[in-house]
């Protein structure tokens, strides 16, 4: 049986990792949950096998677009694809996004079916 692919989710927001991962556990994907930035940055370094990274923008310590930038700068993750999950939908943010190295965004509250494809679609 193939590994189940795994898929970090980056929230401040408990309840939108709850539903994040729930609906991505029904698919079939594994979740691995981190709080800011800073911590999804460190589970990625501590979990390298991860297909694919859902991300807030706005949180506490790190925010999405620099946990962004910073991953673009490790060899290993350059092309790892990054769906940012946000609330935001000002051009000037998704702009950044995209520029930082952002392969998709999905404005909250999510659409979960959206949000299977966008991931069926980008993990790797």
């Amino acid at each position: 049986m193939a590994m189940a692919k795994k898929i970090l989710i980056v929230d401040d927001s408990r309840t939108i990792r709850q539903q994040v991962g729930f609906t991505l556990s029904k698919e079939g994907f594994e979740v691995v949950e981190a709080e800011d930035g800073q911590d999804g940055l460190n589970k990625l370094q501590a979990t390298p096998d991860i297909s694919m990274i859902i991300s807030d923008v706005n949180m506490p310590n790190m925010d999405g677009l620099v946990m962004i930038e910073s991953i673009r700068k490790i060899e290993q993750f350059k092309f790892i694809p990054i769906i940012m999950l946000t609330t935001e939908s000002s051009g000037d943010k998704v702009e950044r996004a995209k520029k930082a190295g952002a392969s998709g965004w999905l404005v909250k509250p999510f659409n979960p079916e959206q949000l299977v494809g966008a991931v069926k679609k980008l993990a790797r």
